[in-house]
């Protein structure tokens, strides 16, 4: 088995050149424009070495997670949802019968309250823009944005995009980091990435992988395609997150999993980026 110092050395060396590009004006500049930078961005290996007892030069995701993590937040959303009950418990004549033989009668319909969790990732901090999936929050009554330094801000719904499965969020605004878009159509089998998220609900954890597949069709449902699969591990939670390169720059939002058991199993999918930049620009312009 190759050690992991020089396995991860490896990956390093080749991953090589940074992604580039700048997005419209509607949206945060990406790494390189306008004097923007983001870690591992202009710079080698050297970037992403930290010093261990013993061990210098070691290499290291640290240096390049460090600065971004913080622009990744929580997503808890409470929904509720209407219990149906059967039509003949709605049926006048069947009422009467229940009343005849002293049965119960149906109760009034109620609501039933639901929470859940997912993650998201803040694109634009001077307006307060998050990004998450539109299936985590599309019953949400209500929307609660977690930073990593566990400030909460309760998020409105700007807009989300069904096809896409991308909703915009919007909190106050933040004093924090935000991620920049990379050119997702620059992504071949093989590139290195990190998966950033809450998975679960315990917290936020990062994974990573490589491009295992570009352009997955037939996921979801059949609603979603031109997908990027990974083998990052994603799980239940990390929904909404973000996929980067190893530039510290966002080239796809984690949006599901195939898995036995509702689990990882190294099969995980993510919107590209482009596509979820397109969708934002769209979302805005509804406004």
């Amino acid at each position: 088995m190759v050690p992991r110092p020089f396995a991860l050395a490896a990956m390093l060396v080749l991953s090589g050149a940074t992604l580039s590009g700048c997005a419209p004006a509607t949206m945060a500049p990406r790494a390189g424009c306008e004097g923007a930078t983001t870690a591992a961005s202009d710079a080698g290996l050297e970037t992403l070495m930290v010093e261990r007892p013993g061990l210098p030069g070691y290499p290291s995701l640290a240096p390049l997670l460090r600065p971004i993590t913080p622009a990744v937040v929580n997503i808890s959303v409470e929904s509720e949802h209407r219990l149906e009950q059967h039509p003949f418990l709605r049926d006048p004549a069947f009422r009467r019968f229940l009343e005849r033989f002293d049965l119960p009668l149906p109760q009034p319909m109620q609501r039933e309250h639901a929470q859940s969790a997912g993650s998201g990732v803040i694109i634009d901090a001077e307006r307060g823009y998050v990004l998450t999936n539109a299936h985590l929050i599309r019953d949400a009554s209500e929307i609660t944005v977690t930073l990593k330094d566990r400030r909460n801000f309760k998020a409105r719904l700007v807009g989300l995009d069904e096809r896409a499965d991308i909703a915009v969020l919007r909190v106050p605004p933040l004093r924090a980091p935000q991620l920049h878009f990379g050119d997702s159509s620059a992504l071949e089998v093989g590139d290195f990435v990190v998966a950033i998220g809450n998975p679960f609900g315990i917290g936020q954890t990062v994974t990573s992988g490589i491009v295992s597949a570009v352009g997955r069709g037939g996921i979801a449902g059949d609603t979603l395609g031109d997908l990027i699969q990974t083998d990052a591990s994603i799980n239940p939670g990390n929904s909404g997150g973000p996929l980067v390169n190893l530039a510290g720059e966002m080239v796809g939002i984690n949006t599901a999993l195939i898995g036995p058991s509702g689990g990882n199993v190294g099969i995980g999918f993510s919107v590209p980026s482009n596509r979820v930049e397109r969708a934002m620009t769209r979302i805005l312009a509804r406004r």
